[in-house]
């Protein structure tokens, strides 16, 4: 790892920001004090409630962690696509017995007011999904001592990142659960992501500085090979989701392994951008009408999400989760950081010990037993 994302963590392990109430300063506090990364997700609550969170995250742990923020999205949603959308969306709010919310609620998610929070009061680690800051905010940042992370999903979007000043990217495959963290929305594109060993050797020949990973990873031998393919530290957002220190909803845990789901898909039908989710009956019958319209859609269904939640129908509610989400361990988070941290090194030792014996003379090309 380098030297800067060395210092803010013993294993090379990230817990992803999960935005939505997983990501809670419990969770955050338990993975950096087991020795790998926290994460809050500011995504979705206000400056002040993003505040809160880093105020109670100090006061469980000394350790370093990291903010997430998501980025102000461009105006460019159709919105006779969103009525469309709305209307074919009535049903749902007459069986949750519930509305519909207003789709133009806000496209910032108060990024300016959160800016101003995190540069007054700085935090150790700060990342931005949907799109890639300027350098003033990567400059100002640096000025008070704050590494800066840009979620990327392609080698053109690490390129940008780095050009403008980040500290390193977050590369995320198509594996990873929730949102794909593209920098522009283009439906011409749904599902034609790269997947994250190939996207990790891609980003790799086009940029200089670290690279962490995300996508589907649930096991240390995992992690073992992202860091073999040349990234610097591996994010886990799934795995790290059933933990019972994760504020997401009991439903949402149990339906990781719960053999009533037995894939994931992306979709838009829960936000108008895509996000990997567990297949049930709204994404289903939703999905394939859903426009490009975030974070429209999102605000339109935020109120159904809630009532399906609250009546204990997990058929209703966004799943998010990765590729290897039967691959769950309902451990506590501290012991899941290290029980992934002991895999690692057995991994890492599997493979030294391979090389060693590849490297004896009886077992080079054309040599004799």
């Amino acid at each position: 790892m380098s030297s800067a994302l060395t210092d803010l963590c013993r294993y090379p392990i990230v817990q992803a920001p999960m935005a939505g109430g997983a990501s809670c300063p419990q969770l955050a506090a338990a993975v950096s004090e087991a020795g790998g990364l926290g994460y809050l997700a500011a995504g979705y609550k206000t400056a002040d409630g993003m505040y809160q969170e880093i105020k109670q995250l100090r006061g469980l742990t000394s350790r370093p962690f990291g903010v997430n923020l998501f980025m102000p999205q461009p105006e460019y949603a159709d919105a006779a696509a969103v009525d469309v959308y709305r209307n074919q969306l009535a049903g749902e709010a007459a069986w949750y017995e519930t509305q519909l919310g207003d789709p133009d609620s806000g496209r910032d998610d108060g990024y300016d007011a959160k800016l101003a929070i995190l540069v007054e009061d700085p935090v150790p680690l700060v990342s931005f999904t949907f799109g890639c800051p300027t350098r003033d905010v990567f400059d100002a940042f640096a000025r008070v001592g704050t590494i800066t992370v840009a979620t990327v999903t392609s080698p053109e979007e690490a390129q940008t990142a780095q050009w403008s000043g980040a500290d390193a990217v977050c590369v995320q495959g198509i594996e990873a659960g929730g949102h794909q963290g593209t920098h522009r929305d283009n439906p011409e594109t749904d599902g034609a992501g790269l997947g994250l060993l190939s996207l990790i050797a891609q980003v790799r020949e086009t940029v200089q500085i670290p690279v962490v990973a995300a996508g589907g990873l649930m096991r240390g031998s995992q992690i073992a090979a992202v860091l073999a393919a040349g990234a610097d530290a591996a994010q886990l957002g799934t795995a790290f989701l059933v933990c019972p220190e994760s504020g997401a909803n009991a439903l949402h845990k149990q339906a990781m392994t719960n053999p009533l789901f037995t894939r994931t898909e992306l979709t838009r039908a829960f936000s108008g951008r895509p996000a990997r989710g567990l297949v049930n009956r709204f994404m289903r019958e939703h999905g394939p009408y859903a426009p490009a319209a975030y974070p429209q859609v999102h605000h339109l269904t935020s109120g159904l999400r809630k009532a399906a939640a609250k009546a204990g129908d997990a058929q209703g509610m966004a799943l998010w989760a990765g590729q290897g989400h039967r691959m769950a361990r309902e451990l506590p988070a501290g012991q899941l950081v290290e029980v992934l941290a002991a895999e690692l090194a057995e991994s890492e030792a599997a493979l030294a010990a391979g090389g060693r014996q590849g490297d004896q003379p009886g077992n080079q090309p054309g040599s004799q037993a």
